[in-house]
């Protein structure tokens, strides 16, 4: 549903020349205040591109199925499992730090999983807000209903995550559950002051900014923007939408994407029409955009798969392009295909799926198809073999 015609004068109005400078608030000039808001009252925002918490988390934290405390506890959690299954256990998110006192040389090789990666580093913020203090304040809206007084982050999520986790997952915790908040009021939110925070600050994934590049394109275009959490597809209601019909728009709108090119703007909006499991795995994974520009090439059905082999062999942008090519389903690749042995061709295509499955399905799957386990056995002997010689023949080419 599109909004009234006037938003879009508001707008523009709301992108000052200190919006577009990226400079502090002037809070003379602006009425902005700084206040001490307990952390109850404030909330992140929903809609915000970069996401924070793992996906499932993200979701049902903001369907209210969740606390902020439980949030990061299924957090915790998560990173516990990956962690023990690394040889890495911890019961204290303390014990995820270096211990100064340990001799033992630092393991800079040590890889870390998505979640693993982000505890980490809320672990070590929530440690420098208890030692040094919150240096930046968050910057949040009032949209408080009635005497309901209630916040929405603007900019600064990870602060508000690593305060949670002070004060319910670090010990001897001695603050008073307050957090400093620059507090605006609804009518001067802007989506390109988020944007420009979001841009300025590193490791925003490719697909953030392709959530990033919607967000300002149905904004400007008037869309209604929900006040809850949003799928992917509100954000791909934006590739029907471009720069070109809303050209009073276009400057602020890149600056606010970090200068970015016209011709880039559109490839990283294209990105969103990645299927969803491949957009989850390369947000996570922060796979880059000139990697995952080639992945559209293929149908949808194929793009998480090749995310996946990206992810676990570290492809580059040529090899994922090559990989790509070779997997490319078109009407020329089919009529060659359809030269070989049927069964052949079936194997072949297997193979881009096989990340997807289940060892304990497949055996599972072959008893109930054989009846027999016995039999199920030689099947899979059988069919290592054929692997086997594939194999040989693949490390002569």
């Amino acid at each position: 549903m599109k909004r009234q015609s006037h938003r879009i004068d508001e707008l523009l109005d709301s992108v000052t020349a200190d919006m577009l400078a990226g400079g502090q608030p002037q809070f003379t000039d602006t009425g902005l205040r700084v206040e001490r808001l307990l952390l109850e009252m404030v909330r992140p925002d929903p809609i915000q591109p970069r996401r924070v918490l793992p996906e499932h988390l993200h979701f049902d934290f903001h369907a209210g199925r969740m606390t902020p405390t439980q949030a990061l506890r299924g957090l915790v959690q998560l990173v516990q499992v990956s962690a023990r299954q690394r040889g890495r256990p911890f019961s204290n998110v303390l014990e995820l730090l270096p211990n100064p006192d340990d001799d033992a040389p630092d393991d800079a090789d040590v890889l870390l999983s998505p979640e693993e990666q982000l505890l980490h580093d809320l672990v070590n913020l929530a440690v420098t807000i208890r030692d040094d203090g919150q240096v930046n304040p968050l910057t949040v809206v009032d949209v408080s209903h009635g005497v309901v007084q209630q916040f929405r982050i603007e900019t600064g999520e990870r602060r508000y995550w690593a305060s949670w986790l002070l004060r319910d997952f670090i010990p001897n915790y001695s603050g008073d559950g307050m957090i400093p908040c620059i507090v605006i009021p609804t009518e001067n939110t802007s989506v390109f002051r988020q944007a420009r925070e979001n841009t300025a600050r590193s490791g925003l994934s490719a697909v953030a900014m392709a959530r990033q590049a919607a967000l300002l394109l149905l904004t400007v275009h008037g869309y209604e923007i929900p006040d809850g959490a949003v799928t992917n597809e509100f954000y791909r209601q934006a590739l029907d939408l471009d720069l070109r019909t809303k050209r009073e728009f276009s400057e602020v709108i890149l600056t606010a994407m970090g200068g970015m090119k016209r011709a880039y703007f559109s490839q990283t909006k294209n990105l969103l029409r990645l299927s969803d499991d491949a957009l989850e795995l390369a947000d996570r994974h922060n796979i880059e955009e000139f990697k995952l520009r080639h992945v559209l090439s293929l149908a949808p059905e194929y793009h998480a798969e090749v995310v996946r082999q990206i992810i676990d062999h570290n492809l580059s942008s040529k090899q994922v392009k090559e990989l790509c090519e070779a997997n490319d389903m078109s009407d020329n690749n089919d009529e060659f295909l359809e030269k070989l042995p049927a069964l052949a061709v079936k194997m072949a295509r297997l193979t881009q799926t096989v990340t997807a499955m289940s060892a304990n399905d497949v055996a599972r799957a072959l008893i109930r198809q054989e009846g027999d386990a016995d039999i199920a056995y030689a099947r899979l002997q059988a069919l290592q073999r054929v692997i086997s010689e594939a194999l040989q023949v693949l490390s002569a080419k």
